[in-house]
């Protein structure tokens, strides 16, 4: 079933909220099946403990990895003609952190196309992960890169709910 959900997430780059809603209630029913745990415990937890990226998470991977996949030619060359390195006019410090050039776009739909997405999502990566030279290296670093922007974010909402359930708690205590 993972194997289902993991296939073609590339594809799913720009599509609405909705459909990543829906694709990540999946993964997380998904995880309460694999990992038999009470109900009250946490789905988004469970998929930590298994190591799963969230839905909109593994559309970045997915797109990082078929740049990286490209720049090193091995995927087919009509891709790298949609990739373009960035060579700034003078030397800069930027000049060696291995940028790609992000095409302005007119059209909200065209903004969605792989041509602007993948190096956006390239630029974002660590300089440790563009510079890798296996491919297994790079899967781990932007693995990594993403699990950690994604357990971040997670953490942070879980602060922040924290917080504003303590917050009713006091308000609610002191009356």
């Amino acid at each position: 079933m993972t194997a289902r959900l993991d296939y073609c997430t590339a594809l799913l780059d720009g599509t609405s909220n909705t459909n990543l809603d829906r694709l990540q209630v999946a993964q997380k029913a998904l995880a309460r099946t694999v990992c038999p745990a009470l109900r009250p415990a946490s789905a988004t937890a469970l998929c930590c403990q298994l190591h799963w990226l969230p839905v909109c998470h593994q559309i970045q991977y997915k797109l990082a990895v078929i740049a990286y996949k490209t720049r090193s030619a091995v995927n087919p060359s009509y891709l790298l003609s949609l990739l373009n390195t960035y060579i700034p006019p003078r030397t800069l410090r930027n000049s060696v952190k291995n940028l790609l050039i992000i095409p302005r776009m007119t059209l909200a739909q065209s903004a969605e196309a792989f041509c602007v997405n993948a190096p956006s999502v390239w630029n974002s990566l660590s300089d440790h992960c563009k510079q890798a030279e296996l491919i297994t290296t790079f899967k781990t670093d932007s693995k990594l890169n993403c699990f950690t922007q994604a357990t971040s974010i997670n953490i942070a909402i879980q602060c922040i709910r924290c917080a504003c359930d303590r917050y009713d708690y006091d308000t609610n205590g002191a009356i």
